[in-house]
């Protein structure tokens, strides 16, 4: 299996220097993130509110990591397209808010990003096995969404289990990423579990040097993940 890949969230980071928070694990060598982690709320699907198109696309830019937009918000099928057409690396849409998700992934794919769906904790994997062989990342959320901060729920990783087999037998052809509560302490047995990609928010930027943080998760979740 490929190195695992370590998304960096900016939820957790310093608004107020967003340049400067993404630069710091944009360097090169080990400490920089495969993916910059970017989670749009509209508080309406999630109660609350974050940014949306217009800071993605400063963000686009000003740095050439590839940026994963996690679309928390109502009527994805309307507005998830710009964020492709920005250029974003990939777009994540939730099962629970798409109204047609096959169509949808086919247009995020044809205006240039890769298409992502993302589960909440409740929601269970098998309803959506057809649709994610349209997608490139299947996101599987240990915490809730709406707010940074919150405790892993490891229940998830039955789900993160099943997708694994999958993708190993071929019957789906996309990334595993987990989004919600991943650090030290949690992303060893995310790693057990079989994902892909770990989506780090404070473990990063609550860090005294974030992009050490970078290198040093993804030492640990190469050293777990399953051959």
């Amino acid at each position: 299996m490929a190195s695992p890949l370590i998304a960096p969230s900016i939820l957790s980071a310093d608004f107020a220097k967003l340049g400067e928070e993404i630069a710091a694990v944009a360097r090169p060598g080990e400490t920089r993130a495969d993916w910059v982690h970017v989670d749009v709320m509209d508080a309406h699907f999630v109660p609350n509110l974050t940014l949306g198109l217009p800071v993605v696309q400063s963000i686009l830019k000003s740095t050439d990591v590839p940026i994963d937009c996690h679309l928390m918000i109502d009527d994805p099928d309307r507005w998830a397209i710009g964020y492709a057409e920005a250029g974003a690396y990939n777009v994540t849409v939730h099962a629970e808010a798409a109204a047609d998700p096959v169509m949808l992934a086919k247009n995020l794919r044809a205006a240039g990003a890769k298409a992502g769906l993302s589960i909440k904790p409740g929601t269970p994997l098998e309803p959506h096995l057809e649709t994610l062989k349209h997608y490139d990342t299947l996101l599987v959320m240990s915490v809730e969404p709406g707010f940074g901060g919150q405790s892993f729920i490891a229940d998830v990783l039955e789900k993160v289990r099943t997708a694994r087999r999958l993708v190993d037998t071929g019957h789906l052809k996309l990334v595993v990423e987990i989004d919600g509560g991943i650090n030290a302490d949690t992303i060893e047995q995310a790693a057990e579990a079989g994902v892909d990609c770990f989506v780090a928010g404070s473990a990063v930027y609550g860090a005294e040097d974030p992009g050490r943080a970078v290198a040093a998760l993804r030492a640990q979740a190469a050293r777990l993940r399953v051959s």
